[in-house]
């Protein structure tokens, strides 16, 4: 039920700007000029800054980068590993600004400034759409609710059963299957009935799964926003002005529409093509005789080209994905501007095959070296999918935690799904921080089944 979705997201993210900007407060900040370039501390999170195909992107970061740029200043970003990392970097003046979802706590207010806008999130439920669905608390009794074992929202699940007279059944799981990813995922797949997890967390996820429901609350709203030392009262007051002014507002919108509504779901499974293109008699797609020019190129065989095709956007030149990859492969932006391409052109299917064999055949001298011979086109179109410095991270891990670094499955495809656990992605063999580790693994798996329907049904 989408216009849930939308009632979440009003409620979950206040757009408030911390304290007023009084004239006291407009002084000081203008008695200070920002520097030349702002160092910017921050985690790596699903929703507030992360790394997909090479691109940075989140919440958190789009927004420091729209006040930066509002301010003619440069941004210099340090990833810390964990929140108090976090906190000794600003007290260590090794940044300015924390960019990221500090709690408005009174252990943080001790410690830091808290400015910018205030995001409130909370806890709730998530549960599959439809007649069954319950619309109040007590309607758990007597229900199976998962959640992850020690975990906050396994004690929200116990003070709730306690608040209602008991009569939750509540299961515990830990390990990869205990994230709040993968939870949600299978209340999506009906495997199991409800879990508990952050509005934020939700809300993205909803995106992907369109079959659920978040709108029941179960938690108390939790504050949090960016934060300076307490030393920099001028730059929180920078913050909060250009946070407070409508210019700033609408881009918060914008931002908020971008990662927490644009549908992220699996596409269609239909042919879209060019009106004007005619898939000839007995072939895969109108585009067939370009996969074989650049196939033949590569030395690759050419109906796997086109599987990357349609699984990327099912044969539609004019797709562009929420993260803004365009064309019949799907390419960013930014990679095709630094192979020289004008980004609107990724919308001429031939442009589109050809950047795409570009970058397919660099990605496949990058795992050559790292990778068995059988394996390395796996290695190669999970690094398609979500930037090879990802998968370069899962070999790291694999390594480390004793796998099989140059396999994939139940090795570096393992890894790959650790990379959505906090413990694993924020590990120091990880350069690229958080992964949504089950799409690189899921797409590997798609590709390749329709080349072998290709190569059963299309000659060579």
């Amino acid at each position: 039920m989408r216009y849930s979705a939308i009632l979440i997201l009003a409620l979950t993210w206040l757009l408030i700007a911390v304290g007023s900007c009084s004239t006291s407060g407009n002084e000081v900040a203008e008695s200070h000029t920002l520097p030349d370039t702002l160092n910017v501390g921050t985690l790596y999170s699903p929703t507030g800054f992360f790394i997909l195909k090479g691109d940075t992107m989140g919440y958190d970061y789009d927004r420091i980068c729209d006040f930066a740029q509002s301010r003619g200043i440069a941004l210099r970003f340090k990833v810390a590993r964990s929140m108090p990392d976090l906190i000794e970097m600003l007290k260590k003046k090794k940044v300015d600004v924390l960019a990221c979802e500090v709690p408005v706590t009174a252990e943080y207010k001790s410690r830091v400034l808290h400015c910018g806008a205030v995001n409130e999130t909370y806890q709730v439920l998530v549960q599959h759409s439809g007649k069954n669905m319950i619309y109040d608390v007590t309607q758990l009794i007597g229900r199976d609710v998962f959640v992850e074992k020690g975990s906050k929202y396994e004690s929200r699940l116990r003070n709730l059963d306690n608040e209602v007279g008991g009569g939750i059944v509540i299961h515990t799981v830990e390990g990869e299957a205990a994230l709040p990813t993968e939870l949600i995922s299978k209340v999506s797949r009906r495997e199991i009935s409800f879990t508990i997890v952050d509005s934020d967390i939700a809300q993205m996820n909803l995106t992907y799964y369109d079959s659920i429901n978040i709108g029941l609350r179960v938690g108390f709203a939790q504050r949090s926003s960016w934060a300076v030392s307490q030393q920099n009262r001028w730059l929180a007051d920078s913050i909060n002005t250009w946070a407070a002014s409508s210019n700033a507002r609408e881009y918060s919108k914008k931002a908020l529409k971008h990662y927490f509504e644009m549908n992220r779901g699996p596409k269609p499974d239909s042919v879209k093509v060019d009106t004007m293109a005619v898939t000839p008699p007995g072939g895969i797609s109108p585009y067939d005789h370009v996969f074989k020019q650049y196939a033949k190129e590569m030395g690759w065989d050419w109906r796997l080209l086109a599987a990357i095709a349609y699984s990327e956007s099912g044969f539609d030149p004019n797709a562009t994905s929420w993260m803004g990859a365009r064309g019949l492969m799907q390419v960013m932006p930014k990679t095709a501007r630094s192979l020289g391409v004008n980004e609107e052109s990724l919308s001429d299917p031939t442009v589109s095959i050809r950047v795409a064999s570009r970058i397919l055949k660099e990605l496949e001298g990058i795992m050559r070296g790292r990778a068995i011979a059988a394996d390395r086109i796996k290695f190669v179109l999970a690094a398609y999918n979500a930037g090879s410095g990802h998968v370069t991270d899962a070999i790291a891990l694999a390594r480390k935690n004793e796998l099989n670094p140059r396999a994939w499955e139940e090795n570096v495809a393992q890894a790959m799904l650790w990379k959505m656990d906090p413990e694993y992605y924020n590990d120091s063999v990880c350069a690229f921080g958080y992964c949504r580790g089950t799409e690189p693994v899921d797409y590997v798996v798609k590709v390749l089944n329709r080349y072998e329907y290709y190569k059963k049904n299309y000659k060579k």
